[in-house]
């Protein structure tokens, strides 16, 4: 006797600029709806003291990378700052056969090339309070010299401009807020965030000016 087939798992994707507070905000969500599954993305950089490998990331080498590119076995892939990034095909497709929502957190190329091959996917773009906001974060990570400041700053900004691409928008300028925003859409609540509506184009606007 079959089991019970499985509804097919929705696949989100949440991009943002460098310095919006993405990584903590997934972080956030998963804790609170256990039922979403966090795909863990292929990278060429190397691991930072608190990242573990197979949890935040699996770190390989360009060689290694690029071979499972060329044999298609990435989702989406995108080289950002330097280096290289990479979802899976198969592990993510084995996630949402099984009926996982899956989290993507990814930059705006990948993203793009996720709604190509997956245009039934949700995709959220997350926007820090302001410009300015985005410049105080860059520059609270002492680890980087003024010149890697400024080449992220701009490229976060040119990365902000992608924003229109994207299902629904959220600012994050109230973690808690932010967060439980990010948990409305999720739940299929989050209609008041879609890209189209009026007021958040106002409001992203006055973050792009700011």
């Amino acid at each position: 006797m079959s089991g019970v087939e499985r509804s097919r798992g929705n696949l989100v994707v949440i991009a943002a600029p460098s310095g919006a507070g993405k990584t903590t905000l997934v972080h956030a969500v998963l804790q609170r709806e256990p039922m979403l599954t966090f795909s863990v993305s292929y990278t060429t950089r190397p691991p930072r003291p608190t990242e573990i490998n197979g949890e935040d990331y699996v770190f390989v080498d360009q060689a290694t990378f690029a071979t499972m590119r060329d044999r298609g076995e990435f989702l989406e892939s995108a080289r950002v700052f330097d280096h290289y990034y990479g979802s899976s095909r198969t592990y993510i497709d084995r996630l949402r056969r099984e009926g996982h929502t899956v989290l993507l957190e990814i930059d705006w190329q990948g993203a793009q090339q996720i709604r190509a091959n997956e245009p039934d996917s949700i995709s959220i773009f997350i926007m820090p309070p302001s410009r300015s906001e985005l410049e105080r974060r860059l520059r609270g990570r002492a680890t980087d010299a003024d010149a890697v400041v400024q080449r992220r700053l701009a490229d976060a900004v040119g990365d902000m401009g992608h924003w229109r691409e994207f299902d629904y928008v959220v600012v994050n300028d109230d973690f808690d807020a932010a967060t439980d925003a990010l948990l409305s859409i999720l739940r299929g609540e989050g209609e008041q965030f879609a890209t189209t509506r009026p007021e958040i184009v106002a409001r992203v606007e006055t973050v792009m000016a700011a």
